[in-house]
């Protein structure tokens, strides 16, 4: 099994992101509070969601398989990022072509994470008592950020241009491979990070381990050096998603979830309902509470994730497809009533003179909810559901009058409305 079972297993005692469902009331419950969505109150820009595609460990996705993936037809992902492998070995970088070029034409983004520097660069040192725990040698940064450099020249002369890099994948869970300390981070953040010719993102933490990211936010040299902040949610609870010093010192800078997969990693564990409503509700703790600018699974392809490994799509990939399908790259997301009822949970978005609402029940019983869209309006707005019987399924057409609309929320649903703002 994958190491992050078994680090996941480490952290599940910390695990507050998901909850159990709640039992509601019988028959259709109306809901007590109006969800308000304002058009002009903007947060942050969306970048895309989407997962990584490994080669090196997992295989990589055939040509059927990206279509999936990446394209916004029926029975497709709609994702727009991509996140793929730096191996250490410049040998292996071509099997990162094709996926990443196919992402590309679909109008994605592709990013990429080293998980070790060449073995050249690095040094066996005394970790807590572990005589084997590695890292980059002082001596080797500069040539490090060369390394980094020439799988982006290696890239782009191969038709991939990268949206960016990341430094490190995971420096404080370097157990299987390369630990950084945030001293070690903020030095080659300083005077390395400036040469790397793309896109910086900073190391991933596996769980938003804010002193990764302090030193970096408080130094204004190694901030200027870095573009996205990167980081995994594993284990992270949601009050831990919000981050004011990001706030405070980010202004520019991008704010990216880069790596998760909830609420576990059990075998063939993808289509399990309603257990797969956790993935649309952590989604929407990431853009609600957390402000990130894209949301990235881990393996695209697996038996716990969007895609199963027969290449058809999950009950969790349906569950990210509500957000990836119809929130598309420059939307921007805009206040909503976030949890107008228990077990009711709202975001909003808008773009392409759209608005996009996505609405979330965790209960057990249908809710009546109604909508009223401020700053702007549409006619009609569309919707599409995912529920135990369902996924994707267009529903009909509801009118909207003086900005207000009243929809049914079927019992442990998602739903996604889209209307065109006049």
């Amino acid at each position: 099994m994958n190491v992050k079972v078994r680090r996941l297993l480490l952290s599940l005692l910390t695990i507050s992101i998901t909850g159990s469902l709640c039992v509601g009331l019988s028959a259709t419950a109306n809901a007590a509070s109006n969800v308000s969505i304002n058009l002009s109150a903007e947060k942050q820009v969306v970048r895309g969601f989407g997962g990584m595609n490994h080669p090196a460990w997992a295989g990589d996705l055939t040509a059927a398989q990206r279509e999936t993936a990446f394209g916004n037809g029926d029975n497709q992902l709609g994702f727009s990022i991509l996140r793929i492998y730096v191996d250490d070995n410049k040998n292996n970088w071509y099997k990162e072509l094709e996926t990443a070029k196919k992402a590309i034409e679909h109008g994605a983004i592709v990013f990429a994470s080293p998980w070790n520097p060449p073995s050249e660069m690095t040094e066996t040192f005394n970790r807590n008592g572990d005589t084997k725990a590695k890292r980059l040698r002082y001596d080797k940064y500069a040539e490090y950020a060369q390394h980094l450099n020439d799988f982006v020249s290696y890239m782009k002369n191969n038709g991939v241009s990268l949206y960016a890099i990341s430094v490190q994948n995971e420096p404080d869970y370097g157990k299987d491979w390369t630990w950084w300390t945030p001293e070690e981070i903020l030095r080659f953040m300083k005077e390395n990070a400036g040469s790397i010719n793309c896109k910086v993102m900073s190391p991933e933490s596996f769980s938003y381990q804010k002193k990764m990211y302090d030193p970096i936010l408080n130094d204004s040299k190694a901030l200027a050096n870095m573009d996205v902040l990167g980081t995994h949610t594993y284990g992270t609870q949601v009050k831990d998603f919000p981050y004011p010093l990001f706030k405070q010192k980010g202004a520019g800078k991008e704010l990216w979830m880069t790596e998760v997969y909830v609420p576990n990693s059990d075998n063939n564990s993808a289509d399990r309902w309603p257990e797969a409503l956790d993935v649309a509700y952590h989604v929407h703790n990431a853009m609600v509470e957390g402000d990130f600018q894209a949301y990235t699974w881990w393996y695209i392809r697996r038996q716990y994730g969007p895609m199963k490994e027969d290449g058809n799509i999950s009950k969790r990939g349906y569950m990210m497809a509500q957000f990836s399908k119809f929130v598309r790259p420059g939307y921007v997301r805009v206040d909503a009533t976030k949890n107008p009822i228990s077990n009711i949970y709202v975001s909003a978005y808008k773009g392409d003179n759209k608005v996009v609402i996505v609405a979330i029940n965790k209960g057990t019983s249908q809710v009546s909810q109604s909508f009223n869209i401020q700053n702007g309006s549409a006619s009609k707005v569309s919707s599409w559901v995912t529920t135990g019987s369902q996924n994707i399924a267009k529903s009909a057409d509801i009118n909207v009058v003086n900005g207000n609309f009243t929809a049914s929320l079927p019992a442990q649903s998602v739903t996604t409305f889209v209307g065109d703002i006049k």
